[in-house]
């Protein structure tokens, strides 16, 4: 995709007056931010204030937050929609807070955020700033001193440790079709733990996962292997077992490679 100035990523948003005075920071999220994104694909803005964004044209996006949800709003500019989502300052205090370490200790791993907040957090340490970049910068450190990463990657690896074993006992019962099933999932879960513990988070947009998988760039897993067991390429329906026990061992291999604290 054509590179955008941050002076046009800002323009239509200042036309529209969609900047308030007390922004602390505004930054482009998501697929745009990468430069991963297509011709249909959505331009994601967060604006980070000190004070709630209220206007006749904002919608609520609910979050467990105080307040209870974030604003958006949404326009169409070139025939590309953009949707620009507010977030008071607090409100990123307060997500960064459920991945504290001490809220990691109390074995919270997979159910400190909701799926929403936790993509919103993880679209931070990807973001391409436009304005404040202390702020940004301050919310990139405290996010990765905190235990955001951890509770990602252990939740991932327990996924995937569930499905492993119910592939095997599956596999053990004659039922291959459904070994089938829980392999693949195994196998999503631990790919998934793979880049999660170096920094590529996305758990919940799987569409992404060759992409982030590129950028890792694992030695021991080469995207070919990938790509083969994700599009199962060698699968034979009529023995699937050495596709399935293929996976599950990669599966293993993974969960003793990801280090976990």
């Amino acid at each position: 995709m054509q590179q955008i100035s941050t002076e046009d990523w800002l323009e239509p948003l200042r036309r529209r007056e969609l900047i308030p005075e007390d922004c602390l920071a505004a930054v482009v999220v998501g697929s745009a931010a990468r430069g991963w994104n297509n011709a249909r694909s959505d331009n994601d803005v967060y604006v980070i204030t000190t004070r709630a964004w209220d206007t006749p044209t904002s919608r609520q996006i609910p979050m467990p937050l105080d307040p209870p949800g974030v604003q958006s709003e949404t326009f169409h500019e070139d025939g590309r929609r953009w949707e620009v989502t507010y977030w008071l300052d607090s409100q990123i205090d307060q997500l960064l807070a459920k991945v504290s370490w001490q809220a990691y200790e109390r074995d919270l791993a997979g159910e400190a955020l909701t799926p929403r907040e936790e993509v919103s957090l993880g679209r931070m340490a990807n973001c391409l700033t436009l304005l404040g970049e202390d702020w940004v910068e301050g919310c990139r450190g405290r996010l990765a001193d905190s235990a955001f990463k951890s509770f990602l990657v252990v939740r991932s690896l327990n996924l995937a440790d569930d499905a492993v074993e119910d592939a095997l006992g599956q596999l053990e019962d004659g039922n291959p079709e459904s070994a089938t099933i829980s392999a693949r999932r195994a196998f999503g879960h631990a790919v998934d733990a793979l880049l999660e513990s170096h920094g590529e988070f996305g758990s919940h947009m799987p569409k992404w996962r060759p992409t982030r998988l590129r950028v890792v760039a694992p030695e021991f897993l080469t995207f070919e292997r990938y790509w083969s067991l994700e599009t199962m390429r060698s699968y034979d329906a009529a023995d699937p077992k050495p596709w399935i026990r293929e996976v599950l061992g990669l599966c293993q291999d993974i969960s003793l490679r990801v280090e976990t604290p």
